[in-house]
């Protein structure tokens, strides 16, 4: 029967690691013991004081992604939102298509998946193997020992999402430190939203060139709408906003983290890099699944009463989705803590579900598939040269990963 009930002990979220390569184990204490509240769902007390609901457990995270009823537009009343600088709206514009709901976020997706299918993406590889061996060489002559995250982790998204939008890469300096600014959940309101309207307004330009000197890329497919009456220019670049932060902070985050984690545990390493590519591409989605380096969680607000692991969420209430707890689920996967890129069917949640599921999801793909093999094969012994205690994690983040790995080949 379902129930409301707030638990006694409301955590804070997201919650302090006891581990860098985990979840918190108060997430998997409400997953797997339940609470008060029900079976993996329980209040939690975020930035603001307010306290949405955490749901933990993989049937009801997948479950709710689809659920129409939960909604992702960020001014709703009741919307978690992840820091004060997720809260403010720079200048009065539109959020980017994820923040929307129905017809709207339809429409908006429908104008760019094309561009990120599969068999599209594919068309990249020969660049994508071109720009990691380019990369690969660089550090292979530059000095040693080095930072894997400048040196491969980061350019090689950054290269590979210019290309594909249509952003010169020679401003990466600019966009790239324009996005840790809006991705850093200590930013002030003020410091975000000035980042946010510099990146928009730099690609509202980019987008206002392809108005009069049109090219074969995303934003002058973008641009190409707004000739056409079917998207204004703020519109065009909001979408071009989230796939060029989207684009190479994620991945960025999963090679470095990737990485170290594969150091870690050098049976499975030996796997990604003398495997075939199916051997290969079941490693990047156990490494997808155990690090899931969105773990701020999918935020989402109730429209109306509904219930999730028995108890009812009221219209207006917050709810949280912690992708990290439910990969780890043990109801899911055996032995879900451990790392295991042999693993089967892997159907984890961390490029979410439903009709917000990553649309750029075949590209990371891709690119991960070739970056780990080729780093390993070419640095064969490849180390860190500091002990885990002195790696700056990025717990300060809405994406995890490392600020910096030196290491030595």
């Amino acid at each position: 029967m379902p129930m409301t009930a707030v638990t006694d002990h409301v955590p804070t979220y997201p919650m302090t690691r006891g581990c860098p390569f985990d979840p918190p184990a108060e997430l998997a204490r409400i997953r797997d013991d339940g609470c008060p509240a029900g079976a993996g769902v329980a209040r939690v007390r975020i930035w603001d004081g307010s306290t949405p609901w955490l749901v933990t457990r993989y049937d009801d995270v997948r479950a709710a992604l689809a659920d129409e009823r939960l909604s992702a537009d960020a001014d709703r009343d009741g919307y978690p939102a992840a820091s004060r600088s997720r809260r403010v709206r720079s200048r009065g514009r539109r959020r980017s298509f994820i923040m929307m709901d129905g017809p709207e976020h339809a429409r908006h997706r429908r104008m760019l998946i094309g561009e990120f299918t599969v068999r599209r993406i594919e068309r990249l590889r020969p660049l994508v193997e071109q720009t990691v061996a380019e990369l690969l060489d660089a550090m292979a002559a530059g000095e040693d020992p080095t930072d894997l995250v400048q040196a491969f982790a980061l350019p090689l998204p950054s290269l590979v999402i210019c290309h594909l939008l249509g952003v010169p890469y020679a401003d990466h300096a600019f966009f790239e430190a324009q996005s840790r600014i809006m991705v850093d959940l200590t930013s002030g309101a003020e410091a975000s939203a000035a980042a946010s309207d510099a990146l928009q307004d730099y690609l509202a330009g980019l987008v206002r060139e392809r108005l009069d000197q049109p090219r074969d890329d995303v934003l002058g497919g973008l641009a190409a709408r707004v000739a056409a009456g079917d998207l204004t220019v703020d519109e065009a670049s909001a979408s071009a906003l989230l796939l060029l932060v989207a684009g190479h902070e994620t991945t960025a985050n999963m090679i470095a983290l990737g990485t170290l984690t594969l150091l870690h545990h050098p049976d499975q390493l030996a796997v990604v890099r003398d495997g075939d590519a199916a051997q290969v591409r079941a490693a990047v989605e156990e490494l997808l699944r155990v690090l899931t380096v969105t773990h701020i969680g999918r935020r989402r607000v109730a429209t109306e009463d509904l219930e999730i692991g028995g108890v009812t969420i009221r219209a207006g209430e917050g709810v949280v989705l912690a992708a990290e707890a439910a990969n780890r689920d043990p109801r899911q996967w055996s032995h879900p803590d451990e790392v295991d890129v042999t693993r089967g069917t892997n159907r984890h949640v961390a490029f979410g579900f439903g009709v917000h599921q990553c649309l750029g999801q075949p590209l990371a793909r891709l690119e991960l598939q070739i970056a780990y093999p080729a780093l390993l094969r070419r640095f064969p012994g490849l180390r860190v040269t500091v002990p885990d205690s002195e790696i700056p994690f990025r717990d300060d983040m809405a994406v995890y990963g490392v600020h910096a790995l030196p290491v030595a080949f």
